[in-house]
């Protein structure tokens, strides 16, 4: 307290010492009465003179006032006069005649300092979040602007506070949906305070459904149209998705980038835009590059780039760009904006090469882009912004690289129209030193990575004046370099150079091909010249290092050794790479290397591009390094380099088979699939099948039954009539019926003796047994599977066994209906009946036929599954005998094995007999040949009663 008395000074003439004791006695009734209506009043006295004497009212009422705030709480006329009172004493948003004109800094230093007193107790900011919970508006509205003041004073402190407070962030959301426009709207003040710098409160907001509620009050407002209510909703949107990549996958993610296209729907009457208009779009339009950042991470970007083209924001954008009446700056931000949406993204970029200007006749927006870029009468940020979108356009884009580069080649130049690559050739040879930079660095990026590309343009050739043959562009690039024209152009053709001819041996080649080149930069490098000067000696030394070390040594003398020797002799290795330093120590190429955009101050800054400083940091290191090898180290670097060329070669070969091994192994696993699915609906249809079957066969059992009760009932009735002859139609017909299904049946047994006697052929074969160990085993594992295959092709006959006797079944029923047919017969032709047993006799008859029909159909689906019997018993048959094929090949294995062990039987007995001879001469008794053939005989006996056993 005694510091903030300090801060005013000693007691000065005028009314301050009488409105220090009138605060004294105000705070003492506050402190003191018991009455509500007392320290109502009173408050409302501190709160009249907190703006004219803050000091005061801060030192020695702030206690006060938060006492009032915890125990008066049921009345909100005295809550909400403490809060505007506190509101005053922190704000420093105040008039400019109501501070003290001697000491306007010590009075903005008083809001911080209060509110650091005021934070001080926790509970202090806690007591205010759940004022502002409050639905009375004369507590809300002041609990808002005071913690959106002490959020400005002392954000961080505060922001910790509440972020540990109990659902301290969610409170402060239900304010968006306050229906009295003024909370709402103060509301998202306070939300722009709490959000700024911290990445946990922005993730709380957006969870809260903070995107909805805030696009819902943008379209309510009127998008673009609205007032400073829908430029505060879209600060606090960029509070909650700069730099922060959970929001901004949340906010695509919820589909909220399709809803920013109304935004940008601009009529055909442009005129007149309001300053409010203008500063919404504008923020608008920074919105979207928020999104599209190329400091975001790649994968984010591209999600939200291709969002953007399908949802018709980028087609939106466009018609932005092409229309008439756009404000300058607006139109500015609007090519930035488009060339961070297509940048990278090749579908983006394809759909800006096809957008045309509307003009007679319609040209490309490239075209018109390119020729607002080289036209000095146009402002500076926006050729800055046009060289941006053209760059953005070959980021990554081979095609669109290839488009313009092709525009400057003899066979594809069109007279009638004027292209891409003639508006930078002539920007490039322009006076306009702008133009040149322009020119050269955008072309600088149509050959960027792109080696095919570098070697095409060599093609290209320039009329430099009538009567003289035409010259190469890298000709006259050199030529205006050695020329002496302004620094800005000089940097703008060196960078040209060092782009076209780095990874590019042939343009080296053609480089080193003009006699005059190396000269001319072995005397700029060694020259002592200016610092505006030391610029360009950097970037030759640097076109100097490229020709070195890109040197495939194709001409004599501009070898690599001959070169560095070169540098040895007139300039020096220490000098060279010293010069080589000047750029990236240069202040302006580390502006550059910060971000892709070209933002410079003024022209006279415009020096560098972004991408070529990467190009500049890979090659400084590397050819620092080359200078410095012998011949012997050279050849060594080319041959490691030729061999990783060949692995590399090595292994783009086996990643494309694996590629191509990966897509058929994903074909069949397609295939698997699908015979996997095919088979289980197969399944399903024979188990849906097998089902119906077994109903038939229940229905038919049934049938038989009534039969059997229809035919005692006709036998005990034998007066039936004939009803004019309709039922004896109806049995001939069965019986023919039944005359097919014998011969059907016929046919059926015929080709089941048929697949019989395929299965007697195919009956095991006898294998002969044979001596030694190897081949009995072969024989019992033959013989096993051919019992196998007999037990296979027994269950297969019986199958068919009981498919027979289930037809002879058949037969049956069918010979019984026969007989009940002819049973029938003479009792139809007698006619002396009455009227009444006759319809009843043809209602039964009927009756009958009906149950005869169902029959033939049970008759047919056994045929069917008779059918599907006999095509399982053919492809087993089929399999029996590719078996059988296999046995008599395993069987002439077996016997060729046996034949071999016979002939070394043979020679081993020989050896025995030998031996035996050498044994009698030597004395020694031996057992006859008798003994031995009738042990070996009693061994056969063995193996063979064990054969028989098996």
């Amino acid at each position: 307290m005694n510091f903030l008395r300090g801060v005013m000074g000693g007691p000065s003439a005028g009314p301050q010492p009488s409105g220090a004791e009138t605060i004294q006695k105000l705070c003492d009734r506050v402190a003191s009465s018991t009455l509500l209506d007392d320290r109502r009043d009173a408050v409302r006295a501190l709160k009249s003179l907190s703006k004219k004497y803050r000091l005061e009212v801060g030192i020695q009422a702030m206690e006060h006032l938060v006492r009032v705030l915890q125990t008066d709480r049921s009345d909100s006329e005295i809550i909400g006069y403490a809060l505007d009172t506190l509101y005053n004493v922190i704000s420093n948003d105040l008039e400019e005649e109501e501070q003290e004109e001697n000491s306007p800094k010590q009075v903005d230093d008083l809001g911080s300092q209060f509110t650091e007193i005021f934070i001080k107790q926790q509970e202090n900011v806690t007591l205010l979040l759940t004022l502002v919970e409050e639905f009375d508006f004369h507590v809300r509205w002041p609990g808002v602007k005071l913690l959106t003041s002490l959020l400005k004073q002392q954000g961080p402190q505060v922001q910790q506070i509440i972020l540990v407070s109990p659902m301290g962030v969610s409170r402060l959301m239900d304010l968006l949906a306050d229906s009295r426009e003024v909370i709402r709207n103060d509301g998202v003040l306070l939300l722009q305070q709490l959000t700024k710098s911290n990445a946990a409160i922005q993730k709380i907001v957006a969870f809260e459904n903070a995107f909805e509620r805030l696009l819902d009050i943008i379209t309510e407002e009127g998008n673009s149209d609205g007032g400073i209510v829908v430029e505060d909703c879209l600060l606090l949107l960029q509070n909650l998705l700069k730099n922060n990549n959970s929001n901004q996958n949340f906010f695509k993610e919820g589909s909220y980038i399709q809803r920013m296209k109304p935004w940008f729907e601009v009529g055909d009457d442009n005129c007149g835009w309001s300053a409010q208009k203008v500063t919404n779009l504008h923020l608008m339009l920074q919105l979207v590059r928020v999104l599209v950042s190329p400091t975001n991470p790649p994968g984010a970007t591209s999600s939200c780039q291709k969002a953007m083209f399908h949802c018709g924001l980028l087609q939106q954008l466009c018609t932005i760009l092409m229309a008439t009446g756009v404000p300058a700056d607006i139109l500015t931000e609007t090519i930035n904006t488009v060339s961070e949406v297509i940048r990278g993204c090749q579908m983006n970029q394809d759909y800006f090469a096809s957008v045309n200007a509307p003009s007679n006749p319609p040209r490309p927006a490239i075209v018109v882009l390119l020729m607002s870029m080289v036209n000095e009468r146009q402002p500076f940020v926006l050729r800055c912004a046009v060289l941006y979108c053209f760059q953005c356009f070959l980021y990554k884009n081979q095609k669109g690289q290839g488009e313009i580069v092709s525009t400057l080649l003899p066979s594809t130049i069109d007279g009638n129209s004027v292209s891409a690559g003639q508006l930078l050739c002539g920007g490039l040879f322009s006076t306009d030193s702008l133009s040149n930079w322009c020119a050269a660095v955008a072309l600088a990026h149509a050959l960027q990575e792109n080696a095919t590309l570098k070697e095409q343009l060599l093609r290209v050739q320039l009329a430099t004046s009538i009567g003289n043959p035409p010259v190469s562009l890298l000709q006259q690039c050199t030529n205006i370099l050695s020329q002496g024209s302004k620094v800005q152009t000089r940097v703008g053709l060196l960078m040209l150079l060092c782009t076209w001819l780095s990874n590019c041996s042939i343009a080296v080649t053609h480089f080193l091909h003009n006699p005059a080149n190396i000269p001319f930069l072995t005397g700029q490098i060694a020259e002592n010249l200016g610092e505006e000067e030391q610029l360009v000696q950097g970037l030759c030394a640097l076109l100097l290092g490229i020709s070195i070390y890109y040197n495939d040594n194709s001409l004599e003398n501009y070898r690599k050794e001959k070169l560095k020797q070169l540098i040895e002799k007139r300039i020096g290795r220490e000098n060279f790479i010293e010069k080589l330093g000047f750029i990236s120590k240069h202040e302006l190429y580390s502006r550059a290397a910060q971000k892709p955009q070209p933002s410079f101050s003024s022209p006279d800054h415009m020096m560098f591009d972004h991408e070529f400083t990467k190009l500049v940091k890979e090659l400084e290191g590397v050819i620092s390094k080359a200078i410095y090898k012998s011949s012997e180290e050279d050849k060594k670097e080319e041959e490691v380099k030729k061999t990783l060329e060949q692995h590399d070669n090595i292994v783009t070969h086996y990643k494309k088979v694996i590629r191509e091994q990966d897509q058929e192994l994903e074909e069949l696993k397609q295939q698997v699939n699908t015979l996997k699915s095919q088979n289980e609906q197969l399944q399903t249809t024979v188990t849906q099948q097998v089902s119906q079957i077994q109903q038939h066969k229940d229905q038919y059992n049934l049938l038989k039954v009534q039969l059997g009760k229809d035919n005692q009932h006709h036998n005990s009735h034998s007066d039936t009539v004939q009803m004019n002859g309709i039922q004896v139609e109806e049995v001939s017909k069965l019986k023919e019926e039944l005359e097919e299904w014998k011969n059907k049946h016929e046919l059926l047994q015929g080709q089941l003796r048929e697949k019989d006697s395929l299965i007697e052929k195919l009956k095991p074969v006898q294998l002969e047994t044979g001596t030694e160990q190897s081949s009995q085993m072969s024989k019992s594992s033959v013989l096993e599977h051919n019992n196998e295959l007999q037990k296979e092709l027994e269950m297969l006959r019986t199958q068919i066994q009981l498919q027979s006797a289930e037809i002879s079944k058949l037969q049956a029923e069918n010979q019984k209906l026969q007989v009940m047919n002819t049973s029938a017969d003479p009792a139809l032709g007698d006619s002396s009946a009455t009227a009444a047993k006759n319809l009843e006799l043809e209602g039964r008859l009927v009756q009958e036929v009906k149950e005869l029909k169902s029959e033939v159909k049970a008759l047919s689906e056994e045929k069917a599954s008779l059918k599907q019997h006999l095509d399982s018993s053919n492809s087993t048959v089929a399999i029996l005998q590719d078996e059988k094929s296999k046995l008599q090949q395993e069987v002439a294995e077996s016997k060729k094995e046996q034949d071999d062990l016979l002939v070394l039987l043979a020679d081993q007995d020989q050896k025995l007999s030998a031996l035996k001879n050498k044994l009698k001469d030597l004395g020694v008794p031996v057992e006859d040949e008798d003994d031995i053939e009738s042990g070996d005989q009693a061994d056969e006996d063995e193996d063979g009663d064990e054969e028989e056993q098996d």
